[in-house]
């Protein structure tokens, strides 16, 4: 017999479906108005039409040459954030222990980067790294490196990734773990009884098993590295030159530097697009290759 389903039930969530949809759409439709407007100050608008559109996505102009600059950059860095955190995540997880009091221990040493405010940990970071005070610096300085993450690129991607790394790789940790945990002792028990090594109870049991909450992680540091824009920011403002000059921080600079508003406003509609876009393609393509793994 078929449950009868209450419909009435949406009733109580419509609240705040529509407080939510108000403050979400508010901001958007403001961004979308000075997307296809200019202004000198003094709040006087002249329509521009999609003019700052064709600006941005033209390589040969400046405003397209600066976005696509940045946006390379930006999608580099969350090609190596991905790379970094997700095996170290998967591999931390895996030695974790599984019971006694070392659980609770392991888990609050995991979580305590992750309650470090963004502005916070670029602040440690930025004197973590200095070579003349900073710990990291002075170490590095001593073995004969000269290490300046405020004059040599390399150096200064070098810092922001390990920064990343360290504040967000807990996450994956902690979803790993869930993962881990939910898979029922019987698989390993059968594992043993075949006599599979700790290789193939990864690869056949272990990492299967972790695909939902490795879909979860991936998506959830593509989309924060990918709009990632204060801890950078406190480190190296972008610098040295451009070197860090991640998307968000092209944006601020746009739009409060240099308060042009349409084109800062027409760089945020394609950046939150793409955004959307390669979490749509990623999210379709993990799922629909689950479906058909299970099937």
């Amino acid at each position: 017999m078929a449950k009868p389903r209450d419909n009435r039930a949406w009733l109580l969530v419509l609240p705040v479906v529509a407080l939510v949809a108000f403050s979400a759409l508010i901001p958007v439709m403001t961004v979308v108005n000075y997307s296809v407007q200019d202004t000198f100050g003094n709040n006087q608008f002249f329509w521009n039409g999609t003019g700052w559109f064709k600006e941005l996505l033209d390589p040969s102009t400046d405003l397209g040459g600066r976005f696509l600059d940045a946006l390379w950059r930006t999608l580099l860095f969350s090609a190596l954030c991905l790379l970094i955190e997700i095996p170290l995540g998967i591999a931390v997880a895996l030695v974790l222990p599984r019971r006694g009091w070392g659980v609770a221990a392991a888990l609050v040493v995991l979580a305590l980067p992750l309650l470090i405010p963004w502005n916070v940990v670029g602040t440690i970071w930025q004197v973590f790294a200095r070579r003349d005070i900073g710990l990291l610096g002075a170490a590095v300085n001593g073995l004969g490196i000269d290490f300046n993450y405020a004059q040599v690129p390399l150096h200064a991607w070098i810092t922001v990734v390990a920064m990343d790394v360290w504040h967000w790789t807990s996450l994956v940790v902690l979803l790993c773990y869930a993962g881990l945990r939910a898979i029922p002792d019987a698989y390993y028990q059968a594992a043993k009884v075949d006599g599979a090594g700790a290789w193939a109870v990864f690869r056949a049991i272990q990492l299967p098993k972790m695909q939902r909450v490795l879909t979860i992680a991936v998506l959830l540091r593509f989309m924060d590295s990918f709009m990632i824009y204060t801890e950078p920011f406190v480190v190296t403002g972008g610098g040295p030159g451009n070197a860090t000059t991640f998307l968000s921080i092209d944006l601020v600079k746009i739009a409060l530097g240099q308060f042009d508003l349409g084109k800062a406003a027409a760089v945020s509609i394609v950046y939150n697009l793409i955004i959307l876009t390669v979490c749509w393609v990623f999210f379709a393509t993990t799922t629909r290759g689950q479906g058909e793994a299970g099937r």
